[in-house]
This record gives structure tokens, C-alpha cells and sequence, in this order.
């Protein structure tokens, strides 16, 4: 890279992040922080931490990190999650627990698989009346989990993948946050990355939510997106045609509906990295997908250094609010 645009690049990102209202700290802090990192010769990382998942070696989760989770609502609202799943039986225990493990009082959790035949009937089996569950072929993970909604009776939705985990009090911040902001229909918060193992290899800590970036990328972090019943009511269920950004057309619709979306400071589930997910394999199809939505939403397909320009000021934001969580100027 060349050093004078380097140069001129971290500047503008220390400016941006001298001008977020969002920090806990003040001014002079954050350059002493910067000026730290500079004397010790380290390189600021560049590259988008949202899309880069093995930031460091694989350590054990620090649970102690995140704050305690809110007290509930005094009528907290009903949450329907459906998990989708297909031979995912050597992760399920895990998505399953982190569920169950919410103690939410008022939820209704449905594991919807397509016919597995690696063990997870007997999982699904040995959890008794605690969820509930049906098996059988499906046309893939958007009719799964439009199938396991189907009629159900809630106030918020959302689901999740059978190798993501939810993170503990996760619950208890959504219905929370619905409680005070009426006004708001979507939310999504922070994510953490995990390996095959469960350990934790990165974190991506997200800035306030850009309508204009969503059109050019799908950066909402889907393991951690919930929303009210009355966006799937009015823009219907999740398009049967997409197998690999369903839920970035979901929000895509919401949005052009006129639903409004925030995101919450403060991380909500782990997203697990593994060879055998459908992000790794299905490479292709979701190109294709991501481009076919593109063109919808903007009337173009553009080319990558578009969609880079386009999503820089986001992207330099997210940058800074990573950095700034880094070295413990941001809370979450």
C-alpha cells in the first residue's frame, strides 16, 4: 500500500473516530491509545474485521467479557425461534442449549430438520417436551424454516442456524429492547466468531445501521437478527428461491416496506466457522444470489470497486468502532 494514502487513511479514521458520540472515552484518550499503537510499530488492520473470522489463535469463550443481561419486561413478549437443520447433529446440542439455556419464560423454540441421518432424531428425541420438532424432506433452508413458523402465535421472530449459538441474556435484550422502542421493527447486534471446537478465533463489533450500505452487502449478522411479527405479516415469509441470502432479501423487503432496523451495542450469538458450512460450499449460488439482489435494489449490478466505494464510509466505521472496542474505549 501506498504510504501516503496509508497515511492519510488512518488520519481520516482517527478523525471518524475522534467524532463518534458512541465512545466511552474522551478525546485525548483515544489519541493516546492510537499514539501507542504507533510507537510500538504495530500495523492497524485494514482489512474489514466483520468479514475476517480467524482474527486470532483459537481461546476459550470469556463469557465474563459481556455484560449481565437486563431484567425482563413484566410481560415479556412471546419469541418464536426456528432452528433449520440437515446433519448438523454434531452442533445441535450446542445451538439447542444455548437456546434452552436462555430460561426465557415465553418462548416457543421448533427445530424444523430436512430428514437428517447423522443422529440428530435421537438428539431431537432426547429433549422430551422442551422443544418442539418435525422431520422430514424440505426444498431447502428457506422452506424449512418458513414451514417451522407456519401458524405460530408470537410477538418476535427469528432463527436461528444449527451451528450458530446464542449468547446467555440474549433474550432478555431483545424483548427489552422491543419494550422501549416501539419504533423499531428489526434489530441485530455484535457477533462473535467460534470454530469447529466452540473456541472463539474473532469478534465483529458493528457501527449504527446504514440503509444505504445494506444495498450493496448483506453485513448484518444473521444469528443475532430479530424482528417484530408484523414485518413477516406484511412482507411475507423468507423467498423460497434463495438458498444462501434469504436473509438479506428478507431485510431488503423490510426495508423497502418501510420497516425500520437498528442495531443494538451488544453481542447476541457466536457464529461458528467450519469447512462444511453452506457459506463455504455454496460459494457460487450465493455470488449469484447477492448479485440478483443488487441489481434489484439498485437497477445495476455494480462492479467490486463500486461496491467497495459504496460501502467505504461504512466500512471505515465499523473499522473504528472495531479498534475502539480493541483497546477498550467502546463499550458494548
Amino acid at each position: 500500500m501506498d504510504e501516503g494514502f496509508r497515511k492519510q487513511l488512518l488520519e481520516r479514521l482517527e478523525a471518524i473516530e475522534l467524532r463518534l458520540d458512541t465512545l466511552a472515552a474522551d478525546q485525548s484518550q483515544l489519541k493516546e491509545a492510537y499514539a501507542r499503537l504507533r510507537a510500538h510499530g504495530r500495523r492497524i488492520w485494514l482489512r474489514p474485521p466483520m468479514w475476517t473470522y480467524e482474527q486470532h489463535a483459537p481461546r476459550r469463550l470469556d463469557l465474563g467479557t459481556l455484560p449481565a443481561a437486563p431484567p425482563l419486561p413484566k410481560q415479556p413478549p412471546r419469541i418464536a425461534i426456528v432452528t433449520p437443520s440437515l446433519n448438523h447433529g454434531r452442533f445441535l446440542r450446542a445451538t439447542i442449549n444455548s437456546v434452552l439455556g436462555q430460561n426465557y419464560p415465553n418462548l416457543l423454540y421448533h427445530i424444523q430438520d430436512g430428514a437428517s441421518d447423522d443422529g440428530t432424531i435421537e438428539i431431537l428425541k432426547g429433549y422430551g417436551e422442551k422443544i418442539s420438532w418435525r422431520s422430514g424432506a424440505d426444498q431447502g433452508q428457506s422452506d424449512a424454516i418458513n414451514t417451522g413458523f407456519g401458524d405460530v402465535d408470537c410477538d418476535i421472530m427469528a432463527y436461528l442456524n444449527s451451528d450458530d449459538v446464542l449468547l446467555p441474556g440474549a433474550l432478555a435484550c431483545i424483548a427489552g429492547f422491543f419494550e422501549q422502542r416501539p419504533d423499531i421493527d428489526f434489530v441485530y447486534g455484535h457477533r462473535i466468531f467460534i470454530d469447529y471446537a466452540g473456541l472463539e478465533i474473532g469478534r465483529a463489533v458493528l457501527p449504527a445501521h446504514s440503509s444505504d450500505a445494506l444495498k450493496y452487502a448483506g453485513y448484518v449478522p444473521q444469528e443475532t437478527m430479530f424482528w417484530r411479527r408484523r414485518v413477516w405479516e406484511k412482507v411475507g415469509p423468507l423467498d423460497n428461491a434463495f438458498h444462501y441470502a434469504m436473509d438479506w432479501d428478507f431485510m431488503l423487503r423490510a426495508e423497502a416496506a418501510g420497516f425500520k432496523m437498528e442495531r443494538m451495542r451488544r453481542f447476541l450469538a457466536c457464529f461458528r466457522v467450519h469447512d462444511e458450512q453452506k457459506t463455504t460450499r455454496d460459494y457460487e449460488r450465493g455470488r449469484q444470489e447477492m448479485q440478483k439482489l443488487r441489481r434489484r435494489s439498485l437497477g445495476y449490478v455494480p462492479s467490486q470497486p463500486q461496491i467497495y466505494r459504496a460501502m467505504m464510509p461504512y466500512l471505515v466505521r465499523q473499522l473504528a468502532f472495531h479498534w475502539s472496542y480493541r483497546l477498550g474505549l467502546l463499550k458494548q
